[in-house]
């Protein structure tokens, strides 16, 4: 009798009452094939719409967890109001999205204008499981930068807000 060959550890696990293999490898920018950056077509912004209300209240919560720990995080919007922050419309202001293929779905990431600032964006990354339409997409992170590392291997700057040149790239938050 043949034995199953599992190229990775996994599990079986239940999420929204459906059964998914989970692997124990953890997607990386080494592994993930994304597509280039462009505009988001009808299926990103439907995908984005489901998660709007959590992802806005996410980036809330993240502003204010970095104030506490280094207000430097969020520090270009510091003059902003809650509103002013997640005041952004996805039909205008999700202005770059890409995606890569996994063995648990597709991984989108998109980069978000905050209208508010001169030249402030957020990216984001949503996950979408297989199987399914937009109904069973979820809302993964917020890319935060902590760069510029001293000889003692620490961050010396740190962003949460991007520039529109900076690049729309893996992120495991």
């Amino acid at each position: 009798m043949a034995v199953p060959y599992w190229p990775i550890p996994s599990r079986r696990i239940l999420l929204n009452n459906r059964s998914y293999l989970q692997t124990t490898t953890m997607a990386t920018s080494e592994i993930l094939t994304f597509n280039e950056p462009h505009a988001p077509l009808e299926n990103s912004l439907e995908a984005f719409t489901k998660v709007l209300g959590e992802m806005k209240f996410e980036i809330l919560k993240s502003r204010r967890h970095w104030d506490q720990h280094e207000p430097k995080m969020w520090s270009k919007a510091s003059g902003l109001s809650d509103d002013e922050l997640t005041g952004f419309k996805l039909e205008n202001d999700l202005v770059l999205v890409r995606s890569a293929p996994t063995s648990y779905g597709q991984i989108i990431l998109g980069k978000l204008r905050i209208p508010a600032l001169e030249d402030g964006y957020i990216h984001v990354r949503i996950h979408d499981p297989p199987g399914g339409g937009p109904e069973d997409v979820k809302f993964h992170s917020i890319f935060t930068e902590e760069g510029h590392k001293n000889e003692a291997g620490s961050p010396t700057t740190w962003n949460a807000i991007q520039t529109l040149d900076k690049p729309l790239e893996f992120f495991n938050e």
